[in-house]
């Protein structure tokens, strides 16, 4: 039997390296399709209340879009106000206890996820539509556009650019929070890595393999999303051209840092 610190972590790796990699995966998984999904749902979200109905709407519409956004806005305090592990026992075991609704541990980890990042996420791209001017979507609809079309065709373009580090870091948030789902038995890295340290009761020289594995997963995506950031950034020169003749000049523009 290995005697030191990396000769047990050299071993462990050789006896579990597929476990590791079935935790990696079902992690990243998660991650990606939770981020993915509470980003349309907070998208969503996000339009409906900053939405706002024209002069000439009835009370009744008025009524009805005020009693949406308070709903809403509870549904936001209450997923960014209980801790993700809480709701996914709630989720888990209280479907099962009063709807009779036997859940899979995956269905019940991809649900909880995507609605508590729905909730972050709504807020998120609640600032990134209200940063951009006002000017902008007023103009859209003087021209005629609607309250949708304004968002897709104009200001949503720019917002989304705009918040995408804040997303970035909730794709990131998420495949260190998907270690929670363990307690309902979702087999992720956390989980996989449990069973592991028990067979040997080395539970320091697992885990430390397991921090290994979370960094690399999260310094990967962060480089990645770095390198996308830049690429919808544009180029850093560009040319503009004289509105009243054929003269241009070409403007560079200092990389930032």
């Amino acid at each position: 039997m290995p005697s030191t610190f990396f000769e047990w972590v050299g071993f462990l790796v050789n006896q579990y390296g597929a476990l590791f990699l079935q935790g990696a995966g079902v992690t990243l998984l998660i991650a990606l399709v939770g981020t993915g999904l509470g980003f349309a749902i907070g998208l969503g979200v996000a339009i409906v209340r900053t939405a706002e109905l024209r002069q000439e709407a009835g009370a009744l519409p008025r009524a009805l879009l005020k009693a949406v956004k308070g709903l809403l806005a509870a549904y936001i305090e209450i997923f960014r106000g209980t801790p993700m592990i809480v709701q996914a026992m709630v989720v888990y075991y209280g479907a099962l206890e009063y709807l009779g609704l036997d859940i899979p541990a995956m269905t019940a980890a991809f649900l909880v996820v995507s609605v508590n990042t729905g909730a972050y996420m709504a807020e998120i791209l609640r600032g990134g539509i209200l940063s951009v001017d006002a000017g902008q979507k007023e103009a859209a609809v003087a021209v005629g556009m609607s309250h949708w079309q304004a968002m897709t065709g104009v200001v949503l373009p720019q917002a989304v650019r705009n918040t995408l580090p804040s997303v970035g870091n909730e794709f990131v948030v998420n495949i260190k929070d998907s270690s929670v789902l363990n307690v309902i038995s979702v087999t992720e890295l956390y989980f996989m890595s449990k069973s592991a340290a028990g067979t040997y009761f080395k539970y320091f020289e697992v885990f430390f393999i397991t921090s290994v594995i979370y960094f690399t997963l999260t310094f990967c995506v962060t480089r990645l999303l770095r390198l996308l950031e830049k690429k919808l950034k544009g180029s850093d020169s560009y040319t503009v051209y004289g509105s009243q003749s054929d003269a241009k000049a070409e403007i560079h523009v200092p990389k930032e840092g």
